[in-house]
C-alpha cells in the first residue's frame, strides 16, 4: 500500500487522476489545470457512429487518454505508458511497480466495475491503483468516490480487458521519474491558442468544434422526419447522456474550462481572463437548459418543436464562436504587445 498517496475527489476520471499522481510527486497542479493544458475542451459530431442509444455520437472533448498526455509531455514529465495482449502479465507488470511504490494510472471498462454507479458498456475510464494485499487492490476512483476501495484481482483483471468498442487491453500509465515543474506561463498561453484553433474549425471539415455544432444542428431539425418519433426521441435522450453524464458531461467540460481560465488568469496576472471563465461559465449552462428541454421534450412535458431545440443549438454555436475568437484575439493582442 502507498500510504502516503493522496485521495482527493474530482469532477473527472482522467484529470483527476492525473492530478492525483502528480500530487504524489509533490506537483500541485489542479484538475482544471491538468484539463486546459492537455487541450480537453472540444465538440465532435461523429456521422458514422450510428445515434440509436448512442451518447458517443457526440464528443465533448478530446479522445480519451490525450489530455493526460498531452499534459504531461508539455510538463516535461517522464511517463510509461503500456498495453497487453496476455492478462496475467498485465496484473503482473503493474504488481511490479505497485511493489516500487509507484501509483499505476488505469483504464478500464464501466460495466462490470464493481462500485461503478452506471451499467454502460464505456471503456475509457480512467482509475488509479495505489496497492495490493494478497488478492485484493487498494484504487482511488476520484471522480465517483470520496475514499479509496477495495477490488479484487479478478475484478481488476475483468475490468482491464472488457469486451465491445475501444478495448483498452490492460492499458496502463505512471510517471518513471520525479517531476521538476517551474514556470508554467508560457504552456498555458500554449494550450489557449491551441484549444481556440481547433474550436473554430478545420478548413473544410463540419464535424469538428463550431462548425460540429452547426452541423448537429442542421441533422436535429430532420429527426422526426428521418427516424420518426420514437427514434427521433432516442436521438436526444443521448444527446442529453453526452451533455450530462458521459465523462463529466459537455456541460461539465465547459465548467472545467472556465475553472482553468480562471487560474490561468491568476498565473499570468491577466485579470481579463477571468470575464472569459465567467462567459465559459454560462455556455455551460445554455448546454444544460438544452438538455432540459430535450428532456421535456421526451416526456411530452413541453410544445418545444425539434427546430426549437435546434435554433438553440445554434445559439450554443454562435456563443462558441463569439468566445474563442474574442479569446484568441486577447491573446494575439498580448502576444503583438
Amino acid at each position: 500500500m502507498i500510504t502516503n498517496f493522496e485521495h482527493r475527489p474530482s469532477a473527472h476520471c482522467e484529470t483527476g487522476v492525473t492530478s492525483n499522481i502528480l500530487n504524489f510527486y509533490g506537483c500541485k497542479l489542479s484538475e482544471s489545470m491538468i484539463f486546459g493544458l492537455g487541450e480537453g475542451l472540444s465538440f465532435i459530431y461523429i456521422p458514422f457512429i450510428p445515434f440509436k442509444g448512442n451518447a458517443l455520437k457526440f464528443s465533448f472533448r478530446t479522445v480519451p487518454g490525450s489530455v493526460f498526455a498531452r499534459a504531461l509531455k508539455k510538463l516535461g514529465v517522464k511517463i510509461g505508458v503500456k498495453r497487453f495482449t496476455n492478462k496475467e502479465e498485465a496484473m503482473k507488470e503493474m504488481d511490479n511497480l505497485l511493489a516500487q511504490g509507484i501509483p499505476v494510472g488505469n483504464v478500464v471498462g464501466m460495466y462490470h466495475l464493481p462500485h461503478s454507479p452506471y451499467r454502460t458498456h464505456f471503456n475509457a475510464h480512467t482509475l488509479c491503483v495505489v496497492g495490493k494485499e494478497g488478492d485484493e487492490y487498494t484504487i482511488s476512483d476520484p471522480s465517483w468516490h470520496t475514499t479509496l476501495l477495495k477490488i479484487s484481482y479478478s475484478d481488476l483483471m475483468r475490468v482491464r480487458f472488457p469486451a465491445g468498442a475501444f478495448k483498452p487491453n490492460g492499458k496502463m500509465f505512471w510517471i518513471k521519474e520525479k517531476p521538476v515543474i517551474g514556470d508554467i506561463s508560457h504552456l498555458i498561453e500554449q494550450s489557449i491558442q491551441k484549444t481556440c484553433k481547433k474550436m473554430l474549425g478545420i478548413p473544410f471539415v463540419s464535424y469538428f468544434g463550431v462548425a460540429g455544432i452547426v452541423t448537429m444542428s442542421k441533422r436535429m431539425r430532420k429527426l422526426e422526419k428521418r427516424y420518426g418519433e420514437k427514434d427521433a426521441r432516442v436521438y436526444l435522450a443521448s444527446l442529453i447522456q453526452a451533455i450530462e453524464e458521459i465523462g463529466t458531461g459537455g456541460a461539465g467540460y465547459r465548467f472545467m474550462y472556465g475553472l482553468f481560465l480562471h487560474e490561468a488568469a491568476e498565473i499570468l496576472n491577466k485579470p481579463k481572463l477571468k470575464d472569459f471563465s465567467i462567459e465559459m461559465t454560462r455556455i455551460g449552462d445554455l448546454w444544460r437548459l438544452l438538455a432540459l428541454e430535450c428532456g421535456r421534450k421526451i416526456k411530452n412535458r413541453s410544445e418545444v418543436s425539434y427546430n426549437d431545440l435546434a435554433d438553440k443549438v445554434v445559439e450554443i454555436a454562435a456563443a462558441e464562436k463569439k468566445f474563442f475568437l474574442a479569446l484568441k484575439k486577447e491573446k494575439l493582442e498580448k502576444n503583438n504587445s
